[in-house]
């Protein structure tokens, strides 16, 4: 489904499970959409795999979205990041320890937006529409990653607006921002419905480990892994990727270390 009549958004899509969730947000919402996925030299590069499986999704559905690959690779492997860098390794754990800050990459997300903030202008100016600019950043992201938090897009909003001609073309989207990942998958759990598309089906095109086997099988150790796990089972549901092992075994593992974490930091 697309057309001029629709509103339009441009959005990451990274191939995790909270970008996917906010197309679905979208789409639900009667946008037509246009997704970038930005390949930055990421170990867990699968994702962008699932990034292309979720555009079939869509255009299987005849919706009309979008999709750019950016290759960002070559300035952002000189980047220091447990993500990028091949002598240092995925740390396990919590996601509000503190070793977890080893996975941010510096600068990131202003670069994301600002490719997008440049696209959308691009597309507002050359249709004479408003554009709606969405990234699927959320409150679980705040303690570890500084350029999730609201005060950064806040800052950064204004510094396109200063910088650009017909800033008021784009319009900043945060839907997610003040929520979690549970009350995002609650979030899909709606927007698919609406959809009429299968749930399990839409996430299991997704991925959130920074450190999946060759095969794609998430670990379930990242910090990352153990938030969406942890989210999963706070709706009643079973993650439909892969893990390396049952989902049993993957649940009870990050209840431990959630149990852990929450003891460490009443003490």
């Amino acid at each position: 489904m697309d057309g001029d009549s629709l509103k339009h958004v441009v959005l990451a899509l990274s191939g995790g499970m909270d970008s996917t969730c906010l197309l679905m947000h979208y789409l639900a919402n009667g946008y037509r959409a246009t997704c970038i996925s930005y390949i930055y030299g990421q170990k867990h590069s699968i994702e962008i795999e699932k990034a292309k499986a979720t555009i079939n999704l869509c255009q299987d559905h005849n919706y009309d979205v979008k999709h750019h690959i950016v290759d960002l690779s070559p300035a952002m492997k000189l980047f220091d990041s447990a993500l990028t860098s091949d002598n240092q390794e995925i740390p396990t754990g919590h996601y509000e320890e503190e070793q977890m800050k080893l996975t941010v990459v510096p600068n990131r997300n202003a670069i994301f937006a600002s490719i997008l903030y440049g696209f959308a202008l691009s597309k507002a100016k050359e249709s004479g529409k408003d554009v709606v600019l969405a990234l699927g950043v959320h409150s679980g992201d705040h303690a570890i990653y500084p350029d999730c938090r609201p005060e950064f897009y806040e800052s950064l909003h204004e510094a396109f607006k200063i910088g650009n001609w017909d800033h008021e073309l784009v319009k900043f989207d945060l839907p997610f921002i003040h929520g979690d990942k549970e009350t995002i998958l609650r979030d899909a759990l709606e927007s698919i419905s609406t959809l009429g598309w299968d749930f399990d089906t839409v996430l299991g095109n997704t991925i959130t480990s920074y450190n999946p086997d060759t095969n794609g099988n998430s670990s379930g150790t990242s910090g990352s892994d153990i938030e969406r796990i942890l989210a999963f089972h706070a709706i009643g549901r079973k993650d439909p990727i892969p893990y390396v092992l049952p989902w049993e075994n993957i649940l009870s593992n990050a209840l431990a270390v959630e149990r852990k974490y929450k003891g460490d930091v009443h003490e």
